[in-house]
C-alpha cells in the first residue's frame, strides 16, 4: 500500500486490516512536525491503527522518488512474507499545493499554476509504474495477483496536469492488465468519490460534503476486489468505489456532513 500516511491510502490499508490481511505500508511521514505537508497523519500511525482493525501491518518510511527505497521495500517483503497478493498504488503529491495554500485559488487556470504543478500531478504515475513494475515480477512468479491504481474520471476539461495524470493512470492499467493478463493477474483503475481525507477536510467549503465518502469505503471496495475469486473479469476496468459496493454489497460509515443537513 503506497502513500498511506494519511487520505485514501490509510483508508485501504484498514479496509485490508479489517479483512484481516497483513499490510505493508508506506509513506514519507514519520513525524508531523517534519511532514512535508501541514496535515496530520505519519505512516507509522496507520501501521498501528491497522492492527487495531483485525489485521497486521508492518509500516516502512519510503520516499517513492527514490527508486532504491521502493525496491528495498519489495525485497523487504519478499524476506518476510514470501509472496505479495495484492499492490495498491496510491502515492501521489498532486493535492499538496491545495494544503499548502499554493494552489489557491482552486479554479485558477493552467497559465497561472506554478510549472512544478505539472510535477506534482504526474510522478505519481511514475511511481505507481514502478511499483507495477516490481510488483509484477512477484506475482508472475505465482501466476497470481492484483493491482489497483487509485485514479478518477475526468471526462471535463479544465485542468490539464490533473486530468493527464488521471487519464494516464488508466492506460498504464490497460496496459499492464493486458500484458498480464495471462499470467493471471488483475490491473484494475478504482475512482473514489469525494474523499474525506485530511486535504479535502482542510477546504471543505470547496465541496460539497453531503455527498462525501469516508477513506475506509475505498479501502472496503479493495478488500473486496481482493477477495474475489474471479477478480480477473475486472482486469483492464476503472470501476468506481460506489458501483463496486453495489456489486459486493459493502457499505461506507456514517457521513457526518449529510446528518447535518438532514
Amino acid at each position: 500500500m503506497t502513500g498511506a500516511s494519511r487520505g485514501v491510502g490509510r483508508g485501504v490499508a484498514l479496509g485490508l486490516g479489517e479483512a484481516g490481511a497483513t499490510v505493508y505500508v508506506t509513506g514519507r511521514t514519520v513525524d508531523v512536525a517534519n511532514a512535508a505537508v501541514p496535515l496530520d497523519g505519519t505512516v507509522l500511525e496507520t501501521a498501528e491503527m491497522v492492527s487495531g482493525m483485525g489485521g497486521k501491518s508492518t509500516a516502512i518510511p519510503c520516499d517513492h522518488d527514490d527508486d532504491q527505497q521502493v525496491e528495498a521495500v519489495f525485497e523487504r517483503i519478499d524476506a518476510e512474507q514470501g509472496r505479495l497478493d495484492v499492490l495498491v498504488s496510491n502515492a501521489w503529491r498532486g493535492y499538496e499545493g491545495y494544503s499548502t495554500g499554493e494552489h489557491f485559488p482552486p479554479d485558477h487556470p493552467f497559465w497561472l499554476k506554478p510549472l512544478s504543478y505539472w510535477d506534482e500531478n504526474l510522478v505519481g504515475l511514475r511511481w505507481a509504474y514502478v511499483a507495477g513494475v516490481l510488483a509484477a515480477r512477484r506475482m508472475t512468479e505465482k501466476r497470481a495477483g492484483l493491482i489497483v491504481n487509485v485514479s478518477f474520471g475526468v471526462p471535463e476539461p479544465g485542468n490539464p496536469a490533473y486530468n493527464i495524470a488521471k487519464s494516464g493512470a488508466d492506460r498504464l492499467t490497460w496496459e499492464m492488465a493486458h500484458q498480464l493478463r495471462p499470467h493471471g493477474i488483475a490491473v484494475i483503475s478504482l475512482y473514489p468519490g469525494l474523499v474525506r481525507t485530511e486535504s479535502v477536510l482542510l477546504n471543505a467549503q470547496y465541496f460539497d460534503m453531503t455527498q462525501s465518502e469516508s477513506p475506509l469505503f475505498t479501502g472496503r471496495a479493495v478488500a473486496a476486489l481482493a477477495a474475489d475469486p474471479d477478480v480477473i473479469r475486472r482486469s483492464g476496468q476503472a470501476v468506481t468505489v460506489a458501483e463496486l459496493s453495489r456489486a459486493y454489497g459493502f457499505a461506507d460509515i456514517d457521513n457526518p456532513f449529510k446528518s447535518q443537513e438532514s
